[in-house]
């Protein structure tokens, strides 16, 4: 068994949170491998947690950003494998093994699961068996997502952590990227290890808080400015990545029938 924590950022969203830490409970997580960054929730979840009886809970005085929970979360235990994710999601059995695994086998500081977006109205448990046995060498080298992270403790010292402005609020994961792409810190999704993602609920609840529209961002960047990035260079990088997108799904539709990204709408699947 390697050594890995997992943790999250609440806001709010009590009832993701208690599915998320169900799901973590039934997927044989030991509660002492979890850490739970409140920020200054406002629904219940804090009496929640303080009544949950978890080792590791921090509670933050005021939404300090995802970026500062995820570095609380991280710094609060200091493992070898660190699996930062959000807490509108469930999980499998062994999926912290699975991604450490995967991540070893080839040479990667970071991986992140494939997963499937929306509403939870299947079996996924069921799902995820036959999709990891379906998909389990499918791989995305190079591309990873920020709703689940497993990170080793060296990619934070090649990249630094997140970084801990409530000015970039939404935009942490984004900074943080470029920081891995900058100091080539090999990272990939896997199809062995998949997930179910709710959406963006936190963002959503920050956003209808805040008066913004949904398909509005949370905070507005020069994001150009923060990465460091001329026009160029952020068109260029913007247009191989799609580019690589729409080769991957090309791909494993053409050998699968499916793909690493999928959304569950109208009791249907899509796959991105």
């Amino acid at each position: 068994m390697h050594d890995y924590t997992i943790t999250f950022a609440t806001l709010n969203c009590l009832d993701y949170t208690r599915t998320c830490l169900d799901s973590l409970w039934q997927a044989g997580v030991p509660e002492e491998r979890v850490v739970v960054v409140d920020n200054a929730s406002r629904d219940g979840t804090v009496d929640y947690l303080r009544a949950s009886g978890l080792p590791h809970v921090v509670f933050n005085r005021e939404n300090l950003s995802c970026g500062a929970a995820w570095n609380q979360g991280i710094l609060a235990r200091q493992s070898e494998w660190t699996i930062v994710m959000n807490n509108d999601l469930v999980v499998t059995e062994g999926f912290a093994q699975g991604l450490i695994d995967f991540a070893l086998r080839r040479g990667l500081l970071m991986a992140s699961p494939a997963m499937v977006e929306g509403e939870l109205d299947y079996d996924f448990k069921g799902f995820a068996r036959e999709a990891s046995r379906k998909m389990g060498q499918a791989s995305r080298l190079g591309s990873s997502h920020a709703v689940c992270m497993c990170i080793h403790w060296s990619a934070f010292m090649r990249a630094g952590f997140f970084r801990a402005e409530p000015r970039l609020l939404g935009f942490e994961d984004a900074v943080f990227f470029n920081a891995l792409r900058a100091q080539g810190v090999a990272h990939g999704t896997t199809g062995s290890v998949w997930l179910h993602h709710f959406g963006s609920v936190t963002q959503e609840h920050m956003k209808l808080a805040r008066g913004i529209a949904s398909s509005d961002v949370l905070v507005k960047v020069n994001d150009r400015k923060v990465l460091n990035q001329s026009w160029l260079e952020r068109k260029l990088l913007r247009h191989r990545l799609k580019r690589e997108q729409r080769t991957w799904r090309e791909q494993e539709l053409l050998a699968h029938g499916m793909t690493l990204h999928g959304l569950r709408r109208g009791q249907q699947f899509e796959w991105i």
